[in-house]
């Protein structure tokens, strides 16, 4: 992959703005997603995404209607989700959602397919936890012959089975670009080499260079079954803002309640200075000025032989002056730099 080809994007789990002293409503927030992707396209960046959740704060639960938004609003940039819970989703829906948006969008559309680690909608849309490998193994099967065939037989033991369905609006030939997104299974990476589609390292805490492994494990799998080498990305969190100083304190101030709050949950480290200060130095958190997140990145990028890095930039009630200032400058001076750092030493892809 040539190093101007190289891709950024940002990633929003639509979680509730700050706005001075008043904390933005769930529907000011999704506006506010929506003037976000807008001035991601002015920045220059390559790819605007949001998740899937179901919990107090965050307002990415309708993606594919945010996306719709978006869409509407810009011109350019490509619209995808930095994970799509199919799990809890019925394919058939999926694939509809996703073809319009496509169509809307005039080819922009894109998507990264996971099996959930938060567990809210489970419960929420009724299906067992204990059925978890299961749904997703066979609604992946659904989704993506529903995305290449033409009409579409199909039977499983996760919903009703289908006799030459036709799905309309009929997505583009061969399909929206559908990745899957793995947060450390080896099961998952082998998944995803198996059907020949693109890998995202969900990364978000430790050094990104314990997933080698992972990508050697891809590629070796793609080897097997008879794949090319398909992108491979990376989804961490962070902020760019104009000195390191700045970023470090800011982030600090509002990653860290976030973080103790899961570290409740479920089991993690508890989020102390010295911890923070690490996962910036070395680990997964890429908070800095435009050159610190630029060179990190770069490092990232050759390790994992990555060919996009997509950043988290919005969490709770992170101030929306310092969301906007993230995507200007990731866009108008990390992005460029990177390319330059990876021109003097490309990756491996």
């Amino acid at each position: 992959m040539a190093a101007a080809d190289f891709e950024l994007g940002l990633n929003s789990f639509g979680e509730v703005a700050t706005d001075g002293d008043r904390t933005l409503s769930d529907a000011e927030t999704v506006r506010l997603l929506v003037d976000e992707a807008r001035l991601a396209e002015s920045a220059g960046i390559d790819v605007f995404s949001v998740g899937e959740h179901y919990r107090e704060g965050h307002n990415d639960s309708a993606a594919p209607v945010l996306l719709a938004a978006a869409a509407t609003a810009t011109e350019r940039i490509r619209l995808g989700t930095s994970v799509t819970v199919l799990s809890t989703n019925d394919p058939v829906r999926l694939y509809h959602e996703f073809s319009t948006l496509d169509a809307v969008s005039n080819g922009r559309a894109q998507l990264i397919l996971g099996r959930a680690s938060a567990t809210e909608s489970f419960p929420l849309f009724g299906y067992d936890i204990a059925d978890y490998e299961r749904l997703f193994e066979e609604k992946l099967d659904l989704f993506l012959r529903l995305r290449q065939d033409e009409p579409v037989t199909w039977s499983g033991t996760v919903r009703s089975p289908l006799t030459a369905q036709r799905p309309h609006p009929r997505m583009r030939a061969g399909g929206i670009p559908t990745w899957i997104g793995v947060g450390g299974s080896p099961n998952s990476v082998i998944r995803a080499a198996r059907h020949g589609l693109p890998l995202m390292l969900a990364i978000i805490g430790g050094r990104p260079q314990r997933f080698a492994g992972h990508v050697d494990l891809y590629t070796r799998a793609l080897e097997q079954f008879g794949h090319t080498l398909p992108p491979i990305g990376q989804h961490s969190l962070g902020l760019v803002a104009d000195t390191d100083e700045e970023a470090v304190e800011t982030w600090w101030r509002y990653w860290q309640p976030v973080a103790a709050a899961l570290a409740a949950e479920r089991g993690f480290y508890k989020p102390d200075r010295a911890r923070y200060e690490a996962e910036i130095d070395h680990g997964a958190l890429f908070v800095g000025s435009p050159e610190t997140v630029a060179q990190k990145i770069a490092t990232v990028a050759r390790d994992l032989r990555l060919s996009r890095f997509d950043l988290k930039y919005d969490i709770m009630h992170l101030p929306r002056e310092a969301r906007a200032r993230t995507i200007h400058l990731l866009g108008s001076a990390v992005a460029p730099r990177v390319r330059e750092l990876l021109a003097k030493e490309p990756n491996n892809v």
